[in-house]
């Protein structure tokens, strides 16, 4: 049964349908807002349960705000989902039809790296293999850019990555079209694309960053949270904690 939607309620739906993504801490500073603004009690733990109302009046028109973490500092997001839409048709009003391929064959190149990224001159390259209409060098950086900014991807010195919001709202197409190679986090169980990975051949369990940092945090000699084989790889940062090299 739905559940009654106040002003405050309205107004965080709205907020979030302009932004799209926010993460938690702008989550809770808005949730607060919309509870003074609209003289609602706030219940600093209750931000799930105020959302889940949202929800419960989204579900007929077939979406959601959803949860999940972003991979690369482990702060967890909101993001609103057309849950109508399970796949890459969702960006065709924004998109034209070659440069949606060019962000699949991206896609493509991220999910089967081994980190999780794909740099600008292997996605450059991509082009070459195309169906539809080729993109030249200077469209294909034009629509990097643009999705960038419009948060489907994330840059950095070259090598591009999914962002929060994709991994979010397009998770079931991402586990359906990949779901021989997608693998999740065995901390979080969330996809994990940028994440440490086990050597044990017979083991090869993924943990993303900042799951593996909170995990081995404080641990003298860090193993493997499945075969119990020594964790060989850098242990990241935590919360302003130096990195500890583990060799």
């Amino acid at each position: 049964m739905s559940r009654l939607l106040g002003d405050g309620h309205r107004r965080f739906l709205q907020t979030l349908m302009a932004v799209g993504i926010t993460d938690e801490q702008e989550a809770r500073a808005l949730y607060q807002h919309c509870c003074d603004t609209h003289k609602m009690q706030c219940i600093p733990d209750k931000l799930d349960e105020f959302i889940e109302a949202i929800n419960s009046r989204l579900q007929p028109m077939f979406m959601q705000i959803r949860k999940g973490m972003s991979e690369e500092n482990g702060h967890q997001y909101y993001a609103l989902v057309n849950m109508a839409e399970t796949d890459i048709t969702r960006m065709t009003s924004d998109y034209a039809d070659n440069e949606l391929e060019l962000f699949r064959k991206t896609l493509d190149l991220i999910v089967s790296s081994e980190n999780g990224s794909a740099s600008s001159t292997d996605i450059l390259n991509s082009t070459d293999t195309m169906t539809s209409k080729k993109l030249k060098k200077s469209e294909t950086e034009h629509l990097l850019t643009r999705l960038v900014q419009d948060k489907w991807l994330c840059e950095r010195r070259g090598e591009y990555t999914l962002s929060t919001r994709c991994i979010i709202e397009m998770e079931p197409y991402i586990r359906t079209m990949y779901q021989d190679q997608v693998k999740v986090c065995h901390i979080c169980h969330n996809i994990a694309f940028q994440c440490q990975i086990c050597e044990n051949p017979s083991c090869g369990i993924k943990i993303h960053n900042p799951c593996v940092a909170r995990y081995f945090k404080g641990r003298v000699e860090p193993r493997c949270p499945a075969c119990d084989d020594f964790w060989p790889h850098e242990i990241p940062e935590v919360r302003g904690l130096r990195s500890q090299s583990k060799r």
